[in-house]
């Protein structure tokens, strides 16, 4: 199969999805990095017009929108899929993906995540620790649903893993190291171990953000 390029800013937890999929599976691809500064530029705005990452192209197709670039990925291998059959299984995944870019991003990982490991690590910012605050009310909510989603199932759609469990996994990795971590997580033991599981996984530990900064100066 030909190589799918991958358009997108190493760290960001949606290109993070991206990268764990083609490595679930085991397409070949290549990064094309880009700084945050370049995704307004007129070159990547002909790509994706709205200024968002990632984006790919294969064999001369783009397509942009985390959650159609999954689906087609999965898809064009179908092998292995990463997408249940059951429909209510499916439905499952397609809730919890959707719960992932309305509630757990906007709102939580945008906030959180930009103010404890973004803004720092970047940009040298010092966290805002109010927006922290504000959003924890938030994030208290979207993890106690992902948790009650998850039940006690080991993945989301049930036994396998599926693109649900790929898309949250990266966002959930940004709270990880944070003094956040502990009030969100420390009821819900069964989506700490979720989280653990997924760390282990091969797609996860190559995709790491040093792991994906790295892929970026070799190409």
């Amino acid at each position: 199969m030909s190589e799918i390029t991958v358009f997108s800013v190493p760290g960001s937890p949606y290109g993070r999805a991206v990268l764990a999929t083609l490595e679930e599976k085991a397409l070949p691809y290549r990064l094309s990095a880009l700084a945050p500064s370049t995704v307004r530029s007129a070159n990547y705005l002909s790509r994706q017009p709205f200024g968002k990452f990632p984006a790919i192209e294969h064999d001369g197709f783009g397509l942009y929108e985390t959650q159609a670039i999954l689906r087609y990925l999965d898809r064009l291998k179908p092998s292995a899929p990463l997408s249940p059959t059951d429909v209510r299984a499916l439905a499952r995944m397609d809730q919890v993906m959707n719960i992932n870019d309305c509630y757990l991003f906007h709102g939580v990982g945008n906030v959180i995540g930009f103010q404890r490991v973004v803004g720092p690590r970047l940009m040298g910012l010092t966290p805002d620790e109010a927006a922290i605050e504000e959003a924890m009310p938030r994030a208290h909510l979207v993890f106690g649903e992902l948790a009650k989603l998850l039940g006690d199932q080991p993945y989301f759609a049930g036994d396998a893993i599926s693109l649900a469990d790929l898309m949250v996994a990266p966002q959930i990795d940004f709270f990880f190291e944070t003094p956040e971590w502990v009030p969100l997580t420390q009821d819900i033991p069964k989506f700490v171990a979720w989280f653990s599981r997924l760390r282990e996984r091969d797609c996860m530990k190559k995709t790491t953000w040093s792991n994906v900064s790295e892929m970026a100066k070799a190409a």
